[in-house]
């Protein structure tokens, strides 16, 4: 999986994940790749330094006082509502499932839960095309 730091013609910073290079290059050929805070699809890739695999598993990323906090947030949750109110739960049973419907064993759609790094790995490595829903911490007042 890469990611990267990505810009819309607004200054709107934000996140995306790939499966590799190619997938984003594909889903911005077909303008699928949209800002979440203003929806435009004019999104680039923006600067970003290059990240080193570590091999503890503990680290992970964080950020505080972005601008743009809040909405951001409220468009992570919205993001993670919409997949879990429209696809089918199947907890552990994930890395199978998308499997099967990569290789259109079974009927395509929507589906969500949880996999170990191993599985991913070996989804990535298959070239099964997935994405980790946003984690959204809870609203400190």
């Amino acid at each position: 999986m890469i990611h990267y730091s990505l810009i819309c013609d607004k200054s709107h910073k934000f996140d995306g994940w790939f499966s590799n290079a190619a997938a984003y290059d594909a889903q911005k050929l077909r303008g699928l790749i949209t800002c979440p805070i203003c929806l435009t699809t004019s999104v680039d890739k923006a600067i970003m330094a290059p990240s080193v695999a570590r091999t503890d598993g503990e680290k992970v990323s964080l950020s505080i006082g972005h601008p743009q906090h809040n909405q951001l947030r409220d468009a992570m949750l919205a993001l993670r509502n919409k997949v879990t109110s429209e696809a089918d739960y199947v907890g552990d049973k994930f890395a199978d499932e998308a499997r099967k419907i990569h290789f259109k064993e079974v009927d395509a759609r929507g589906i969500y839960g949880e996999a170990t790094r191993e599985e991913v790995a070996s989804l990535i490595e298959e070239g099964v095309d997935f994405m980790p829903l946003p984690t959204v911490p809870e609203e400190h007042n």
